[in-house]
């Protein structure tokens, strides 16, 4: 009787084993091999997170033509402006997640997941209900074009009914990664494309026996690709024993824990404004770029696309930075933040310099993947290499405030960046805009770029850096 259930106690131990890179446990190697493992799936996740997005982008694009794609595009700024404040919980969770991780406190990380799980289900729920009936309006607030506001209203109601379930997908993904996982976040958003790649053109053009979808049919083929692969992701942590598996521990604490909320959100509200603000001056962008036509706000919609890709490295150094700090600091091992941001700039430079190049190489086939027009391709071009270029700035400042906030200290850093993009930035571009035009907008980004950067560099070697760095949790 004994030899069958043996290896029910070794499967916990599968969880146990998962040690940061600060353990006193941990292979003494250095730093650069650890960061590469834990950035190289996080890159792939978001690149076919953005392969998603950009292959939903193309079918539009390619089977309905430009006035279709701007009308997905005119969505976009909205649903970031949404999801913005979820975005901030779970880099709170990702954090305390990440120092309990690091302090082996197994316990205390499933407290901070079912926490962090139970207000962004109250708040999905929210954003389902008020922003699927305000649709509309909201819209029109934007000033979407009238020849597409239909079908951009169409598009964008689905989207935010099934706010919940997005949430969800972006929580699950930011805590995963707190306790060093980003193997699972990646098959999980493998499968959801392989599915969209499928299903999306399928129901756009309704080949599976179904009418024609149109512009709703890439929102319906990403609200189910995206379920189906929940699903799986939900099985495939409950059967591995994964230290976050929605088991019966976990369930057992959902509910609001306000001591654990407040440290959240300590972390978490800061940083979402920070996405607010970023959501906001790409709102505002987008209404000055939507005053030259339609074909503008479909070049920004495959800019934007383009730009995205060349972000994913940067985006992914920042926040392995950020979990790494926050295991260091868990580990109480403080005197490895230096290296860790030290690694980030070097790998920054190098990931993201790489792609700046290529996309210069590259520009006409790139942007022809999402705008058929030649005449529109050529303006895009040009608005493209102003400010592709300031990416690789936009990174360093990231990767620098990012280790910052592993320790808490997000108010000031929230600051910078929000003085440097909404109150510098986007004027400088409404300014331009009237004598330059287009070009006028786009400079704007450069700008504040290296204004944020810059402001973030002077408070990590002025201030922050000198002070002594305490664990959260």
């Amino acid at each position: 009787m004994s030899a069958p259930t043996s290896p029910r106690p070794a499967a916990p131990a599968r969880g146990r084993q998962r040690v940061s890179p600060f353990s006193p446990d941990a292979p003494i190697q250095p730093l650069w091999k650890p960061f590469i493992a834990f950035l190289v799936p996080m890159v792939a996740s978001n690149l076919l997170q953005g392969l998603s997005g950009s292959l939903n982008n193309i079918y539009v694009g390619q089977m309905l033509g430009v006035s279709a794609l701007a009308a997905v595009t005119s969505f976009f700024p909205m649903l970031f402006f949404m999801i913005s404040l979820i975005i901030g919980i779970g880099a709170g969770a990702s954090i305390l997640i990440g120092q309990a991780f690091g302090a082996g406190d197994t316990s205390r990380i499933k407290a901070i997941a079912a926490t962090s799980l139970t207000v962004v289900l109250i708040m999905g729920v929210l954003v389902a209900i008020f922003g699927g009936t305000l649709t509309r309006s909201l819209l029109t607030l934007l000033g979407t074009p009238p020849d597409v506001l239909p079908d951009a209203i169409a598009y964008a109601r689905i989207m935010l009914i099934a706010a919940p379930g997005v949430f969800v997908f972006l929580l699950a993904t930011s805590m995963l990664r707190g306790v060093g996982d980003t193997i699972t976040p990646l098959k999980t958003l493998g499968l959801s494309t392989v599915i969209g790649m499928i299903l999306t053109p399928a129901l756009i053009g309704g080949w599976i026996g179904l009418p024609p979808a149109g512009v709703t049919g890439g929102a319906w083929g990403s609200v189910v690709s995206m379920t189906i692969a929940m699903i799986w992701m939900t099985v495939h942590l409950r059967r591995s024993n994964h230290p976050l598996a929605p088991d019966r521990v976990f369930l057992k604490a959902m509910g609001i824990d306000r001591v654990l909320l407040g440290r959240v959100l300590r972390i978490g509200l800061p940083t979402g404004v920070m996405l607010v603000l970023i959501s906001t001056s790409e709102i505002l962008i987008l209404s000055l770029v939507n005053r030259f036509g339609s074909d503008a706000t479909a070049s920004y919609g495959a800019i934007t696309q383009v730009i995205n890709y060349v972000q994913f490295p940067a985006i992914s150094i920042g926040i392995t930075a950020s979990i790494f700090g926050a295991q260091a600091i868990g580990a109480r091992r403080t005197d490895r933040l230096p290296a860790i941001l030290r690694t980030a700039l070097m790998l920054n430079l190098l990931l993201t310099g790489s792609l700046v190049v290529l996309v210069y190489i590259f520009t006409g086939p790139l942007l022809g993947l999402f705008l058929a027009d030649p005449a529109v391709v050529a303006r895009a071009r040009g608005l493209l290499h102003i400010v592709v270029w300031a990416l690789v700035i936009y990174g360093m400042g990231m990767a620098t405030s990012s280790l910052m906030r592993a320790s808490g200290d997000v108010l000031v850093p929230t600051a910078i960046s929000g003085t440097a993009i909404l109150l510098i930035g986007l004027p400088i571009g409404w300014y331009l805009s009237g004598p330059m035009g287009l070009e006028g907008v786009w400079l704007s980004y450069p700008i504040a770029f290296c204004l944020l950067a810059a402001g973030q560099a002077a408070y990590y070697n002025l201030v922050w850096k000198r002070r002594p760095i305490r664990r959260l949790v």
